[in-house]
């Protein structure tokens, strides 16, 4: 990437650890947050982050474990069913492509294998709100769409509303209601794809050294 050489180096690795575990993505996903680096699409109050910087979860050994599993050809949801993580993972390589081989929904699935009932119920709830309103329009699930609609959709799903004073007229309401829970996911899809290898490799790392401060998002202007 052309700006690696404006990055902050706060931590140096071997060559022997180039390939780091999830934890360490973790970490350092934390340590250029902290330093106040611009993830893209993932504000530090989404419970997404909350949850990886818990001490809670950076010191479960077992999820962590899970994590480094995440990629075996006979990997069951812990949390979601198969129905929800067949359409979170539609919706995830939509909002960021290459979140299926960063094995993005299956990391969202341990993540809320752990969360608290509240993050959980409002995932379930935004993952059911956008496959209704997709089953109304289009009178078949998100994974089922083809990619024009699947853009169109996540488009109008992702359009801020522009007076949010319509709250009290219904066509305004709903809309306000399909962006929130939208932007709920996307703050978790991203959170997991950039603390994945491949998100980290995106973000300007080389094996060699963990960065302060990232660049921008590589990924085409879309609806992430």
């Amino acid at each position: 990437m052309g700006n690696e050489k404006n990055l902050v180096v706060i931590e140096s690795a071997t060559v022997e650890r180039a390939r780091l575990t999830r934890r360490d993505m973790v970490q350092r996903l934390l340590a250029g947050m902290s330093a106040g680096a611009a993830l893209p699409a993932l504000a530090i109050s989404h419970p997404i982050f909350e949850l990886l910087k818990s001490d809670a979860f950076l010191h479960n050994e077992i999820v962590f474990d899970k994590a480094e599993q995440l990629g075996r050809a006979n990997w069951k949801p812990a949390f979601l069913t198969e129905q929800q993580n067949e359409l979170l993972s539609a919706l995830a390589e939509s909002i960021v492509p290459d979140s299926t081989r960063a094995h993005v929904s299956r990391c969202i699935d341990l993540l809320l294998s752990v969360d608290k009932q509240t993050n959980q119920r409002k995932f379930v709830e935004s993952l059911a709100a956008l496959d209704a309103e997709c089953q109304k329009r289009f009178m078949k699930s998100f994974p089922a769409l083809d990619e024009e609609q699947k853009n169109a959709y996540l488009t109008d799903a992702s359009t801020k509303p522009k007076n949010l004073d319509l709250a009290g007229v219904e066509a305004g309401k709903k809309q306000s209601a399909l962006y929130g829970h939208f932007e709920n996911l996307k703050g978790w899809i991203s959170g997991a794809y950039y603390s994945s290898e491949m998100g980290m490799r995106e973000l300007g790392w080389t094996g060699d050294y963990a960065f302060a401060a990232f660049p921008g998002c590589a990924h085409p202007e879309g609806h992430h």
